[in-house]
């Protein structure tokens, strides 16, 4: 399946994309059919060349089948090239990765014993006397640390 993606290059920290034409058994990076643009992620979004689309090549490639990836659906919609993707939902984005753990450990043994009330009860009280004592801990370290 060919598929319109961003290919990286540049230096440490200081990512420059080209948005190329590729199979998607052929590795990110590595060999592509045609070079159709390129994104530079620094540039403020204002600039001009900030984004360089060949639209005619676009356009082909679209026409033979090639399906962009949602990062170029986007920079191609903003272009007004094809449609602008519909927004995901992603939640639990500005929650910290150790946190989302711990609700998707909780979540998960409420979800499998649904059988019997007593039990889905039962489990639901322990962690709240644990959070209790994770809590304390952080507190009195804060105090210690104002004096």
């Amino acid at each position: 399946m060919l598929k319109l993606r961003l290919s990286m290059g540049g230096t440490k920290k200081r990512p420059v994309y080209k948005i190329v034409v590729a199979d998607s058994k052929f590795p990110r990076d590595g060999r592509f059919i045609e070079k159709l643009g390129f994104f530079n992620p620094l540039l403020p979004k204002e600039k001009k060349e900030r984004i360089g689309l060949q639209t005619d090549r676009i356009k082909y490639w679209l026409s033979q089948g090639a399906q962009p990836t949602t990062r170029v659906a986007r920079l191609l919609g903003e272009h007004e090239l094809i449609p602008m993707p519909a927004k995901g939902n992603n939640p639990m984005k500005a929650v910290p990765k150790k946190e989302r753990k711990k609700e998707a450990k909780e979540e998960s043994p409420k979800e499998a014993p649904k059988t019997d009330e007593k039990k889905a009860d039962a489990p639901k009280e322990a962690p709240k006397a644990d959070e209790k004592k994770a809590d304390a801990p952080k507190e009195a370290p804060k105090a210690e640390e104002k004096k």
